[in-house]
């Protein structure tokens, strides 16, 4: 199964078309947003091309629509904007045989001790691309969309069976590849 992780859009809705253009390339089954969709949050600079309301209807045209949890920056006048359900903090998927949990990231020693060696949480938050295995849990982090941190790219991940490709935003680039055995 191939899916599109992405995170950390912080109402971005220049680089929000962005990724969805890469959607349109890339062609996954499910797009899968790991939650601050809108609000860029009091710690951040605003993204470039902020715009809240013009990022909620790009949003709103995924179709299938995507699946989401709720960031630390959404709340529930940001689900009255978007037309799909984001106020859940988890999320559980199976892809290719993993148990894959999802938590935005400022939750996610709590989201980890529900989890058995071999699966695998993927969060956002703190906008650095991540792949580190944890008491035999795999922590994967896709980077952000729209404000990276740390001299990270604007990025987002591709599952694409149980292969994961972290990939530029802008470029489209593969600059790391990783094989889930």
């Amino acid at each position: 199964m191939k899916v599109l992780f992405a995170s950390d859009l912080h109402g971005s809705e220049y680089y929000i078309d962005l990724l969805l253009r890469r959607v349109s390339v890339e062609k996954p089954e499910r797009l899968v947003l790991l939650g601050d969709l809108l609000y860029h949050g009091p710690r951040n600079d605003l993204p470039k091309g902020y715009d809240t309301k013009a990022a909620a209807a790009l949003l709103n045209s995924v179709d299938p629509p995507p699946v989401c949890i709720r960031g630390n920056c959404d709340g529930e006048v940001d689900q009255m904007m978007l037309s799909f359900p984001i106020l859940a903090d988890f999320a559980v998927l199976f892809l290719d045989g993993r148990t894959v949990y999802l938590t935005h990231g400022h939750h996610r020693e709590e989201a980890s001790s529900a989890l058995h060696p071999g699966d695998i949480l993927f969060y956002g938050h703190t906008h650095v691309p991540d792949l580190s295995l944890r008491d035999g849990v795999w922590h994967v982090n896709p980077g952000s969309v729209s404000i990276p941190k740390e001299g990270s790219r604007h990025s987002y991940l591709v599952w694409d069976s149980a292969v994961l490709l972290w990939k530029d935003l802008e470029t489209g680039e593969c600059w790391r590849v990783e094989r889930m055995s």
